[in-house]
């Protein structure tokens, strides 16, 4: 499959570029991704982050070398992009359990992450539910951002609307949503990063809604592009198959562009869509 096929080209990138500064934008290109989807759909599929599988892969090599050579540990630490012993000490500590002077004794415990390869699982007895929506107009947000910790995602971001709606800001969006709606992009957004960050462990939860008119001060501005969007009811559910079900099969690629979760007023259903966006192969 051409998708497994891209995949894989950009692990061989990795691999190749373990001793050197990786291009993040030769990486996602190799995978023929966005730059901004590449480290989301990688983690998905993996189960690991980005910048970690990069991390022990090189600490694994780091180990092969302090055992089968001589060459001083700075030496290594710098050819595995490590600018001191000490930062070095402290990875590799976090990898192995043991210091890298301790790795050269004879019976030294290490631990060796593997190289990965994506292969095909058999999956698609439940059916994905979507629709296309082409939006030809700039979508103008008004709200407020959040810092996430990617990996802690599905848990942070539930606690971010909980403590919102405390604080009176969902009522706040909910004064300001948008009464004449140009399309179905309408209700409470969450916007999920403002900007292409391939390595980021952190990114941007924008809280807003669509809205024209005198923005509010305390309030910042997001615009987004016209684009086509890929539209998926039930955000947790469509988030979890997004990257392993849907995309390798569907023909489209992912844009240079956030994903936007939509959350909907009473009585209408669905209650909540996972809005992509995607661009025809």
């Amino acid at each position: 499959m051409e998708w497994l096929d891209r995949m894989n080209r950009a692990l061989d990138y990795i691999e190749n570029h373990l001793q050197e500064e990786i291009d993040y934008k030769e990486l996602a290109k190799a995978a023929c991704s966005s730059e901004f989807h590449f480290s989301r759909m990688f983690s998905a599929i993996s189960g690991i982050s980005l910048s970690e599988y990069i991390r022990r892969r090189r600490l694994t090599h780091a180990a092969f070398e302090l055992q089968k050579s001589d060459r001083r540990i700075l030496e290594i630490a710098n050819q595995y992009g490590y600018e001191s012993a000490d930062s070095f000490a402290r990875a590799f500590h976090k990898t192995h359990g043991i210091k890298p002077s301790e790795a050269r004794r004879e019976g030294a415990q290490l631990k060796a992450f593997p190289k990965l390869s994506f292969q095909l699982t058999i999956k698609g007895d439940t059916e994905m539910e979507y629709r296309i929506e082409h939006l030809d107009f700039e979508l103008i947000l008004t709200g407020k951002r959040e810092p996430v910790k990617t990996s802690r995602a599905f848990k942070t971001i539930p606690k971010l609307w909980s403590q919102a709606k405390k604080e009176g800001f969902t009522q706040q969006l909910i004064d300001l949503s948008w009464e004449n709606p140009k399309c179905k992009m309408e209700g409470i957004l969450g916007v999920c990063g403002k900007e292409a960050a391939i390595t980021d462990e952190e990114f941007d939860y924008f809280m807003g809604v669509r809205y024209e008119g005198d923005f509010p001060k305390d309030l910042e501005i997001l615009t987004i592009p016209p684009a086509t969007w890929a539209v998926f009811p039930n955000i947790p559910d469509a988030w979890k198959r997004l990257y392993t079900e849907w995309v390798p099969t569907s023909g489209y690629e992912l844009a240079n562009l956030p994903c936007i979760e939509c959350y909907y007023g009473p009585g209408r259903k669905p209650r909540h869509e996972l809005w992509v966006p995607v661009i025809m192969k």
